[in-house]
């Protein structure tokens, strides 16, 4: 069964939570969020969070083949029904094109001689659940293009060309079946599952998210790890009065708010200098007195001897 994104991003969720934890480390956690936004299947979801306690976000219990995603029945029925836009599309030496919004008929018929066509029904709206692609290409080649979550059949029959037949497969319960079926010669019909580019874009916004979130949570742990050390070396010249101040040296860790801790120990320095300044005041008061005294005494000396 192929993985939706609502699922995916429930296995994110519980790999945040746990890492949050402590259960995981930061690198498991990079490496296993990058293979959860990758995933494809719930086979590819499922080792992620196997050693891991199920969170209050995924307690409800993952979709059974024989029912819909949550959501997924909604989705799809409005997506089906409505009266087909086109039935049909022919390139002799040029090309076609059938995207965006649309309407599928039950039966499309495509034909392309010597030229190419393109039908992409990822977001396209469906006439009917079952629907039927005819492809005839001579010497050109044409793209069918559908959701990943749609069922695909393709039974084409290839003369020195072929029928792509990397897309087979069951899709989510509820979606549109879509069978692909025709004629190739010296052609090729390539049938493609691809995201629409809406979801796409929200994976990409999703993972930068998530790096911004990383690099904080580095930088966080660096700053703490740094103000550990800082208040280490506080603690050793508290306990070891006489041990060189250059202990105290050295770049004060940058947190970019409140710095608790930081206060004291500059208030400490401050009180360091001042005591030593104190201390060279004295001495030089000291010093002085000492030197006008010998002054003094020395001018006595001849007025002395001429009495």
């Amino acid at each position: 069964m192929r993985a939706s994104d609502a699922e995916r991003e429930r296995v994110a969720e519980a790999l945040r939570e746990a890492v949050a934890e402590g259960r995981l480390t930061m690198e498991e956690f990079e490496e296993r969020l990058e293979l959860a936004y990758t995933a494809r299947t719930h086979a590819d979801l499922e080792p992620l969070v196997r050693d891991l306690p199920v969170p209050a976000s995924m307690a409800s219990p993952a979709p059974r083949p024989s029912r819909a995603p949550a959501g997924a029945d909604a989705s799809w029925a409005e997506r089906i029904g409505g009266s087909a836009t086109s039935r049909w599309g022919l390139a002799v030496m040029g090309g076609f094109q059938r995207a965006g919004r649309w309407v599928m008929p039950r039966a499309f018929t495509s034909v392309v001689v010597m030229g190419g066509g393109e039908i992409d029904l990822r977001d396209a709206r469906f006439e009917e659940r079952d629907v039927v692609v005819r492809c005839f290409a001579l010497m050109g080649g044409i793209s069918v293009i559908v959701p990943p979550d749609v069922e695909v059949h393709v039974n084409g029959v290839g003369i020195m060309g072929g029928f792509d037949q990397a897309a087979t497969g069951d899709g989510a319960p509820e979606a549109p079946r879509v069978t692909v079926t025709g004629l190739a010669i010296w052609g090729a019909v390539v049938v493609e599952r691809k995201r629409r580019k809406a979801d796409v874009q929200r994976e990409k916004e999703a993972r930068r998210r998530e790096k911004a979130e990383l690099k904080r949570l580095r930088k966080e742990r660096e700053a703490e790890r740094e103000l550990g050390r800082t208040e280490q070396r506080l603690d050793a010249s508290e306990r070891e009065p006489d041990a060189p101040e250059r202990e105290l040296d050295g770049p004060l860790p940058e947190l970019g708010g409140a710095r608790p801790g930081i206060g004291g120990l500059a208030r400490e320095r401050a009180e360091r200098e001042h005591v030593r300044r104190e201390e060279r005041a004295v001495e030089d008061r000291r010093g002085a007195g000492e030197r006008r005294a010998a002054g003094g005494a020395g001018g006595d000396r001849p007025d002395d001897a001429a009495r």
